[in-house]
């Protein structure tokens, strides 16, 4: 009996242990690495404060909000504001816009920055290359009240650059702006425009990794400029890309708010409203906070499912994930 009892001292001793040992490796890991996880404080705190906490105020979505009761005060509806949600004509119009708008802005836009990646990467003159990334890398830089206003200026009527090339042709002014069949082509070209020089640097560093020796062989062997790029710099950065167009995927839903706030207008609500600005436009011109954080909570619930199932396509069929 004696020893059937140190047996069993000695199996409810060894998970203690062992959990002993992992508190002590996480200590004395915090002890050694004390200085990058202070470096870490700022970000996690503006984690906590500005990403979890806010996560609080998702109850709203469920209940008939009040703004003297507070959140907490306010009575629970349930899922009363998805159901009038989902038989709103306007939300159904801004869901369906936003996902043709995503769906031309990663057919046309995400293919833009490895383009231009893969030809800044044949470039031999250092100069003209510099030059060139320089350029296409500053509308980034540029804010979208002023990338909207030279859209604005640029599709004018009456002094635009477009107007004013299409009238060398005998062709008649066009408003482009109010003509809702316009909207979404000039949108998605403005966003490439603004935003594939930069995010062309990812495949750019993507590229730099690649061993020299792979290219040094293919002269070898008679390769041309062409045959090392099909064969050896896409192969090379294919993860890379697949893990951008995860992200972009995941992102579908998430449409540039503040351009479509500054270039849409109600002849275009046709084409241009989107989930983002029904939700500003219910949530916080209309006062209808619960209804908008239905359509919020319906967003980010939507983005979650398609990143999670873009990662296990991904994973499954190319073994290359986010995790």
């Amino acid at each position: 009996m004696i020893r059937g009892s140190d047996s069993r001292a000695a199996l409810h001793e060894a998970p203690r242990k062992r959990k002993l040992g992992r508190l002590e490796r996480v200590s004395d890991h915090l002890k050694r690495e004390w200085q990058l996880y202070l470096m870490l404080a700022p970000t996690i705190l503006w984690l906590l404060l500005f990403l979890y906490k806010p996560m609080y105020g998702l109850q709203i979505a469920f209940k008939d909000y009040s703004v003297f009761r507070g959140v907490a005060g306010s009575p629970w509806a349930g899922l009363e504001h998805f159901y009038t949600l989902f038989g709103n004509d306007q939300f159904l119009r801004a869901l369906r816009n936003t996902v043709i708008i995503s769906f031309y802005g990663l057919i046309f836009g995400f293919p833009m920055p490895i383009l231009l990646a893969l030809m800044f990467n044949e470039i031999l003159h250092q100069s003209f290359r510099k030059t060139a990334q320089t350029i296409v890398y500053l509308p980034h830089f540029i804010s979208s009240v002023i990338i909207a206003g030279i859209v604005i200026t640029a599709f004018s009527p009456s002094a635009g650059i477009v107007n004013a090339v299409m009238g060398w042709f005998g062709a008649e002014p066009v408003y482009f702006l109010t003509k809702p069949e316009w909207f979404r082509p000039i949108f998605v070209g403005t966003g490439i425009w603004q935003e594939a020089g930069f995010q062309s640097i990812v495949y750019l560093a993507a590229i730099a990794g690649v061993s020299p020796t792979l290219y040094e062989s293919a002269v070898v062997d008679g390769a041309s400029r062409w045959q090392m790029m099909w064969k050896i710099t896409i192969p090379s950065i294919l993860p890379t890309i697949i893990i951008m167009l995860i992200i972009r995927i995941g992102n579908m839903l998430e449409v540039s708010f503040e351009m479509i706030i500054l270039l849409y207008q109600p002849a275009t609500y046709e084409t241009a409203d989107v989930v983002n600005t029904f939700i500003y436009r219910q949530g916080i011109q209309g006062g209808q906070y619960d209804l908008a954080a239905a359509a919020g909570l319906f967003n980010a619930v939507v983005a979650f499912v398609l990143v999670m199932s873009a990662n296990t396509i991904s994973r499954r069929y190319s073994r290359t994930s986010l995790w």
